[in-house]
């Protein structure tokens, strides 16, 4: 799948920053975006056509949905955006009914690849596109908390002075409030936190961090208006573990049945991503402190997914 024909729907501002990753890292052999706003899409099509001469080689096209027959990866950033002070949770009415148009749309042209979702609350409509296509759950994936661990790992870099690439870890639960770091299998160049942080400030330490992630958003919102460059980063690289077959690691909201308990909700866990989509669900050995928070956070998923079912 590494010449793969990716379609990018929804041509916002994580929209397009998603299409110039793609485009500059050389990922995909041809990218169509589609989003309602024709006009906006024409002018980023020939925009990034514009620094073609600088990349890789790529068919750049304005897409609509009869082309998602023809693709390998469909990207779902469309929606409504969070605003100042709103949880990812209060958009869930308006792009519910967004992506119900949406996924009807791409299954109406025979749609048959993959199918991975950014748009928000991400965890609650990848679970709805699962269940509104009928396709295999490997082949509807959402971000999930792939966002949110890579901001944890960045605010330990800095916190401890590391390069971010040595530090590995997992957010888990929803990729909103309920969300919380698995704390036993976060390691800094291989030594688990807990022994590479010691002394009295390790538990605020972590308290701290956990905090920062999750109001990350929040906080970027309040300055910027909107948080893209994070999650267009996010989206580009689980773009590329597919397209290469990488098998790589990542904490992503995938369909759940009888992990952690758990069964109908999708939920952020460590899962490998392959050509496939989801190769594996990681199961990681939680404390129960930690397991009460993954069945907390489904339980807040289901709920809302029962509101738009």
């Amino acid at each position: 799948m590494k010449n793969a024909n990716i379609v990018l729907i929804g041509d916002g501002a994580i929209g397009s920053s998603y299409a110039f990753n793609c485009l500059t890292a050389g990922i995909g052999k041809s990218l169509g975006i589609i989003d309602v706003n024709k006009q906006r899409v024409q002018g980023d099509v020939e925009d990034l056509a514009d620094a073609l001469p600088y990349v890789s080689q790529k068919n750049i096209y304005a897409a609509s949905y009869e082309d998602c027959e023809y693709a390998d990866l469909i990207v779902i950033t469309a929606g409504v955006a969070q605003k100042p002070g709103e949880t990812r949770l209060q958009l869930l009415q308006k792009n519910a009914a967004i992506i119900k148009d949406i996924t009807a749309n791409i299954m109406q042209h025979h749609f048959d690849g993959i199918i991975l979702v950014a748009s928000n609350p991400v965890d609650v409509l990848t679970e709805l596109v699962l269940r509104l296509t009928g396709l295999p759950k490997n082949r509807v994936l959402g971000s999930g908390t792939a966002l949110d661990s890579a901001r944890m790992r960045s605010e330990i870099g800095r916190r401890y002075n590391v390069d971010v690439r040595a530090v590995h870890g997992y957010i888990m639960g929803e990729h909103g409030d309920s969300e919380f770091p698995v704390w036993d299998y976060t390691t800094i160049g291989g030594q688990p936190i807990r022994e590479f942080v010691k002394g009295p400030r390790l538990e605020s330490d972590l308290a701290a961090v956990s905090d920062r992630v999750k109001n990350a958003a929040y906080s970027i919102i309040e300055k910027k208006g909107a948080t893209f460059y994070g999650i267009a980063a996010s989206l580009t690289r689980l773009t590329a573990a597919i397209l290469n077959d990488d098998r790589a690691a990542f904490a992503m909201s995938v369909h759940l049945d009888g992990e952690y308990g758990l069964s109908g909700v999708a939920i952020g866990v460590p899962v490998l991503l392959g050509s496939n989509g989801l190769a594996r669900i990681i199961q990681l050995d939680l404390n129960d402190q930690d397991l009460a928070r993954l069945q907390a956070s489904a339980k807040v998923l289901k709920e809302n997914l029962e509101s738009v079912l």
